[in-house]
């Protein structure tokens, strides 16, 4: 059994946070020797800690001597990198893996010590593949926000008519900035914010990660991806749909429903020990089929910025962009029964249309896929 070491905040780590579950906003340490778990600790979270972890042994700042240390002079930094030290070495523990995050002084202190420390990502990877029954549960609340989110900026779709090639509500002509500011009160109201750049984006957007702004057009697609964390676990959900107010065309429905059977496939495709690099295959053949650009299509040294030039999708959880990733690496481990992953497919950058989006939750199961949202596919909103 490997012996692990990690010390980081829970807020920002989320190899930590899966070990710990907890908000805890200071830097603190935690071991795993020989199967055993030990956590270091101040007076302030010891017991949160307790109840969160009633299986760890806890070890006390004050119990390695971090007020003496203080006191005879040292600063407070170097004070924590003692207590650290002196906890690794109370707990027996000469090797660790530890993740590529860790602080460098922690790891140059235990190394002049003699630890040996070993970068292990893939471990600290493989740890949090498969979701505990609480970060699950948090996932499932983040993606009822997202859809009530969802509905929220659909239901001012839904008002708006047409004119003058824009959409107008209530006599103004709506915005991105509206819909979004309403679809995050809706997914605040349900427990689970959503950050300020999530997107409401169209063919008059600019790209990518562009959150989206000014007035909305009517008849062409409006993309809109939000992803909200859930406010108890720290994990998060990531959806989009498509929506047109006014009358598609022939070539935005025919998008609509490519990029149905393109989900579809992926969706249908998804096993315990198929790799990341089949799902993306599954779904990049359908588009190269119907004549767009994928990464598998690019020419070397090409930057794609339209088709689908973009990963299938992702794990979600502590984060929302974790592995594996679905996409054209092939050494990607293999999916695992727990994994909980976004399917994302769709083409963008398309001249005079933009793009056209879904993306669905799914949780990886014996004999296939889970999907955990729930919210049509529908153009009209």
């Amino acid at each position: 059994m490997t012996d692990v070491l990690l010390h980081a905040d829970t807020v920002t780590s989320a190899a930590l946070r899966h070990e710990v579950p907890l908000a805890i906003i200071d830097p603190f340490t935690y071991l795993e020797v020989d199967g055993r778990a030990v956590i270091v600790t101040n007076v302030l979270e010891r017991a949160r800690i307790a109840e969160a972890r009633p299986d760890a042994e806890l070890i006390g700042l004050e119990e390695l001597g971090i007020f003496e240390l203080i006191a005879g002079g040292m600063t407070r930094p170097d004070a924590e990198l003692e207590v650290i030290s002196r906890a690794v070495s109370r707990a027996g523990m000469r090797s660790a893996s530890v993740p590529p995050e860790l602080p460098v002084a922690v790891a140059d202190r235990l190394r002049a010590d003699g630890v040996e420390l070993v970068v292990d990502r893939d471990e600290f990877v493989a740890r949090r593949r498969v979701k505990s029954p609480s970060e699950l549960e948090g996932i499932l609340r983040a993606q009822r926000a997202a859809e009530a989110g969802m509905a929220a900026a659909a239901s001012l779709l839904h008002g708006a008519t047409p004119k003058d090639g824009r959409i107008v509500l209530d006599g103004e002509v709506l915005t991105a900035e509206r819909v979004r500011a309403a679809l995050r009160d809706a997914c605040a109201a349900a427990g689970a914010p959503a950050p300020p750049d999530v997107m409401v984006i169209t063919a008059l957007s600019g790209g990518g990660h562009d959150p989206g702004s000014g007035p909305l057009p009517a008849a062409l697609p409006i993309v809109i991806d939000l992803w909200p964390r859930d406010e108890s676990t720290g994990c998060w959900a990531d959806m989009t749909r498509t929506f047109v107010v006014g009358e598609p065309s022939d070539d935005v429905l025919a998008l609509h429903e490519l990029v149905g059977v393109a989900l579809s496939a992926s969706r249908s495709a998804i096993r315990p020990g198929r790799t990341p690099r089949e799902i993306y295959d599954v779904a990049a053949d359908v588009f190269e089929q119907a004549g767009h650009r994928t990464q598998r299509t690019r020419k070397e040294g090409e930057q794609l910025t339209e088709g689908f030039y973009f990963a299938l999708g992702h794990g979600v959880g502590l984060e929302v962009h974790e592995p594996p990733t679905l996409g054209l690496a092939k050494g990607e481990a293999p999916l695992v029964v727990g994994d909980v992953l976004a399917l994302e497919p769709g083409v963008d950058g398309l001249p005079g249309i933009g793009g056209m989006r879904f993306e669905d939750l799914v949780l990886v199961t014996e004999d296939g896929c889970e999907t955990l949202t729930d919210y049509p596919y529908d153009l009209a909103p």
